[in-house]
């Protein structure tokens, strides 16, 4: 899959797509969905997302949300059979333009496309003026189809990335991969913490979350992608109020039977399984106990 940032110059090839124009924050079954309608109008399949996220644009300091990194929805994009990723560069100027200008300008102009597919509750253009009716009519005086695919549901439920976070935050690992169609990760650079996994027998992979949503604090069952293998393992995400609050949760990740270094490399926590909430003990025995116990239950489970 080629990536095209905003401001690259777009070659002849990757224009005349048809593209899944959204956020894809997760590329859940609802994204896929979308992604689908568009695939079915060509074989050079595009979709076009705006970077940054408009919300990190709108609200600069709203909590974190994301629920993929760039490069995790990179990849997910691909196995879709997604041939050329576009990025539309969201700022001031974007923001103001109105819903007639985005369509010429980006999409007719710029990417060229031969159809575009949205969800059916898609808004664009200045203060959201625009829908999908109004794009579908755009399109028409543009030269693209468009396709307003409806929501798709699960148990009744709308699937999306605002249920994907719900799920998260109360720890219903289930639910969230059933939303997302795989287990929700967290991608990072491990970096060196204070080694106090290490004297208590583990040994810890510390990843920062940055701006991923934050999930229930707690003790996970969960695999551990090292170098594209999979591996089980158990963590935790928390401030550690037994050994000293962190002023950030953290991703503290042990994988079983391993002891190679990982400092300065990526790796990617897949969560499996919520254990217990975090929890203040009263003194390091009494938490080496229950790390002992959280990892019997995730090698049973992961078994």
């Amino acid at each position: 899959m080629r990536r095209h940032a905003p401001l690259d110059s777009l070659p002849d090839d990757a224009r005349g797509a048809a593209i899944a124009l959204g956020n894809f924050d997760g590329v859940h079954r609802g994204h896929q969905a979308v992604i689908a309608s568009a695939r079915a109008h060509s074989a050079h399949l595009g979709v076009a997302l705006f970077c940054p996220h408009p919300r990190r644009f709108f609200q600069p300091d709203a909590p974190p949300f994301r629920l993929q990194s760039d490069a995790q929805r990179a990849r997910a994009l691909a196995t879709l059979g997604v041939k050329d990723l576009f990025e539309i560069g969201f700022d001031a100027d974007l923001a103001k333009r109105s819903d007639e200008d985005f369509a010429r300008e980006i999409l007719h102009q710029r990417l060229c496309v031969r159809h575009v597919s949205v969800g059916a509750d898609y808004r664009f253009g200045r203060g959201r003026m625009g829908d999908a009716a109004r794009l579908r009519e755009l399109g028409a005086r543009y030269g693209f189809s468009v396709d307003a695919v409806e929501a798709v549901k699960g148990d009744g439920e709308r699937y999306s990335s605002t249920a994907a976070r719900a799920a998260l935050a109360a720890g219903d690992m289930d639910k969230a991969a059933g939303i997302l169609s795989r287990p929700w990760a967290i991608e990072g650079v491990v970096q060196r913490g204070f080694q106090r996994g290490r004297g208590f027998g583990f040994a810890t992979a510390n990843v920062p979350l940055g701006d991923y949503a934050r999930p229930r604090l707690g003790i996970y069952a969960v695999r551990i992608i090292i170098d594209g293998v999979s591996l089980p393992g158990v963590a935790s995400i928390g401030v550690n109020p037994t050994v000293g609050a962190l002023p950030e949760p953290l991703l503290e990740a042990h994988v079983f039977d391993f002891d190679a270094e990982l400092y300065g490399k990526t790796i990617e926590v897949e969560m499996i399984a919520f254990l217990r909430d975090e929890a203040h003990f009263a003194d390091v025995e009494a938490l080496k106990t229950q790390m002992a116990d959280d990892a019997a239950k995730a090698r049973a489970l992961l078994a």
